[in-house]
C-alpha cells in the first residue's frame, strides 16, 4: 500500500523540532561547563555560550524547521510528496 506525505504541519512540526534541537543542544552544556570551572578567561566566554547552546539550538531549530516545512509543502504541492510503503504487521 503506498502513501504520500502531501503537507506537513508547519507549527505543530517546528515544536517538535524545537524540543528535540533544544535536548540535543544540552551537549554543549556539558561541554560548557567544564571550561568554565577549569578554562582560562577566553575559555570561560566560550563556555558559557555553550552553556546556552540548548537556547541557541532549539531557536534555530524552530526557524530552520519552519523554511524547511514551508519549501517542502511549496515543492510537494507542485511534484507530489515523499511517497512511501506500508505494510500491516501482525
Amino acid at each position: 500500500m503506498k502513501k504520500q506525505i502531501v503537507r506537513i504541519s508547519v507549527l505543530q512540526s517546528s515544536k517538535i523540532m524545537t524540543l528535540l534541537y533544544t535536548l540535543f543542544g544540552f551537549i554543549y552544556t556539558l561541554i560548557g561547563i567544564p571550561m568554565i570551572i577549569f578554562g582560562g578567561s577566553q575559555l570561560r566566554i566560550v563556555g558559557v555560550i555553550y552553556l546556552f547552546g540548548p537556547v541557541f539550538m532549539g531557536i534555530l531549530g524552530f526557524i530552520c524547521f519552519v523554511i524547511a516545512a514551508a519549501i517542502y509543502n511549496l515543492a510537494a504541492s507542485l511534484v507530489g510528496g515523499v511517497e512511501f510503503e506500508v505494510k500491516d504487521v501482525v
